[in-house]
């Protein structure tokens, strides 16, 4: 299911946002997000899937159930949700070597896996999915820039639609969903604020960012580094004003192929550490 992206504009202060006028590199405007692409229930065996298509960025992620947690969570009546995150060797312009052939996980893989779980668990009531581990497997498969913020939105409906499988196997009565929660990168480059980089924007980008934020407009996460030189404070709110334009249309993609869903009450609910 693919949606134009003017079919999800939201409000903001257009005085916070600087509208060069100029058409990127691939003809979209400076506040404009890549086509995005979510097809549900995208393979066979896992309890909840997704392919994510952001641009000519494409992503599997995919959400199992298994009936335990981590010892530290043993006994404790809650349960966790933990991803991983790997890119097939030919996803990018040349090969690289599978991390399993190297041993381990890269630090950068690493810090991916570990901002996709502690995402997820922001808007899921943990104490409601028992003594359970939902693993989030996000698999690239062809990189053109933004994979982990991509891996954040796409698996959220994977996630979404494993709880429904849940339900319906009647592990909880009502879904432990407390909030939507989606993800865009944000950059400067030649004084131009962008958003959604694709790889050659954010390869030449004077500053990137990444961006997680739920429904409500609750920052999960903020990743800001300047590549060249500095940045100000006024120039960081005109990228959390960019990204706020970009998540908010994401978590309308995300509504549409999900369906109707209704949140649970957080004054009820647990949500998971980070």
């Amino acid at each position: 299911m693919s949606f134009r992206i003017g079919d999800f504009k939201s409000k903001f202060d257009p005085g916070v946002l600087k509208r060069e006028g100029k058409m990127r590199g691939d003809g979209r405007a400076a506040d404009q997000l890549r086509k995005v692409t979510i097809t549900p229930r995208y393979t066979k065996h896992a309890e909840g899937s997704v392919l994510i298509e952001v641009g000519d960025t494409r992503v599997i992620c995919t959400v199992s159930v298994e009936d335990r947690v981590p010892p530290f969570l043993k006994g404790q009546g809650e349960g966790w949700i933990t991803a991983e995150y790997g890119m097939l060797p030919r996803s990018t312009s040349t090969r690289s070597q599978r991390e399993a052939s190297k041993g381990r996980p890269s630090g950068r893989t690493h810090e991916i896996q570990r901002l996709i779980g502690r995402s997820l668990r922001s808007v899921i009531d943990m104490k409601a999915l028992g003594e359970r581990t939902l693993w989030v497997d996000c698999d690239v498969i062809q990189a053109d820039g933004g994979t982990r913020t991509a891996s954040i939105t796409g698996a959220f409906v994977a996630l979404v639609d494993a709880l429904r499988h849940m339900q319906k196997n009647r592990v909880f009565g009502e879904l432990p969903l407390l909030d939507f929660v989606s993800a865009t990168s944000v950059g400067k480059i030649g004084g131009a604020v962008l958003l959604d980089l694709n790889y050659e924007e954010d390869s030449s980008a004077e500053v990137d960012m990444n961006v997680v934020k739920t429904g409500a407009g609750k920052f999960v996460e903020i990743q800001g580094t300047a590549e060249d030189g500095c940045f100000s404070e006024e120039e960081m709110h005109e990228l959390l004003a960019m990204a706020e334009k970009g998540t908010r249309e994401l978590i309308a993609m995300q509504r549409a192929v999900i369906g109707d869903v209704t949140l649970k009450a957080k004054a009820e609910a647990t949500p998971g550490k980070s």
